[in-house]
């Protein structure tokens, strides 16, 4: 067996810490890449990657909060150069579709010497349930500046196997997986599908892009992930990724989850329950 660590940076992100269980389950020596580690990896911090990079030959690579912020490519270029210095054998990419700051990164993963393999993916399903639309869904108010656009979102488990796969399996070095589920849904129909599966009826608002920023300051979110966000509803989700791609398939020769599925098995783990449904239905 392979001694050799996988270290996971953003090991306890959405697509992490799914990658790090699926290790675990194989008997595959894992490190856990985050701030609060034994050993810690910490973006802003560079001066320490050494240490957590001893001892591994591969490396799952989550930048946070997203390759499209400043500074996001001097990370991965030093990233990369420190990983061919040590002898790292594979690099995993996690990127995002249709946005030119995370192709530039894909670029300096392809450039490093390393073999590679680059997942680049839609929005995540679970973007409802485990990151910053989560609050307004259990409020029952969702309100966006999406407008009609479709989105293909993909299930995080989906892209967690086909790292999995190419961390652990032949045939992925080279690879650039375009990840997206199986159908076109807006924000919009979203919301519906995860209103009927959990049985509680969340409004969807659709509004201006000003007043989406001024919520978001009024809740005090951090500025720099504001910065992301006002990117992220501007210019990335205008469609130009509205169009599906077999990526998961080819990595995994099966279909993407179905954003229904994603729902109904989400509802049936309590998560979207508000104080008072959890009361009631106690």
């Amino acid at each position: 067996m392979n001694t050799s660590h996988t270290l996971v940076i953003g090991g306890n992100g959405k697509t992490g810490r799914r990658i790090v269980k699926q290790l675990k389950a194989l008997g595959h020596p894992v490190r856990v890449g985050s701030r609060s580690s034994e050993i810690p990896f910490d973006w802003n911090a560079p001066e320490d990657w050494g240490q957590a990079l001893r001892g591994c030959d591969r490396i799952y690579i989550a930048f946070s909060p997203d390759l499209a912020v400043p500074g996001a490519t001097d990370s991965i270029r030093y990233l990369c150069q420190l990983a061919k210095r040590m002898g790292i054998q594979k690099l995993i990419l996690l990127s995002g579709r249709g946005e030119p700051e995370a192709q530039a990164c894909e670029r300096i993963v392809k450039d490093s010497g390393v073999a590679w393999t680059i997942l680049r993916c839609s929005w995540f399903n679970q973007n409802f349930s485990e990151s910053f639309l989560y609050g307004p869904v259990v409020a029952g108010n969702v309100a966006l500046p999406t407008g009609k656009i479709a989105e293909p979102f993909v299930d995080a488990d989906d892209i967690a196997d086909v790292a999995v796969a190419a961390l652990t399996r032949d045939g992925h070095d080279g690879k650039l997986y375009e990840l997206t589920g199986p159908e076109l849904i807006t924000f919009s129909e979203a919301i519906s599908i995860i209103s009927e599966a959990t049985g509680h009826e969340i409004a969807f608002h659709e509004i201006l892009h000003e007043e989406f920023m001024e919520g978001l300051a009024a809740e005090k979110v951090p500025a720099d992930y504001i910065k992301l966000l006002d990117y992220l509803f501007s210019n990335v989700l205008d469609g130009r990724n509205a169009c599906l791609t077999d990526g998961v398939k080819q990595a995994l020769g099966r279909e993407p989850r179905r954003f229904s599925d994603y729902a109904l098995q989400t509802a049936q783990t309590g998560v979207w329950q508000s104080a008072e449904t959890a009361a009631t239905a106690s």
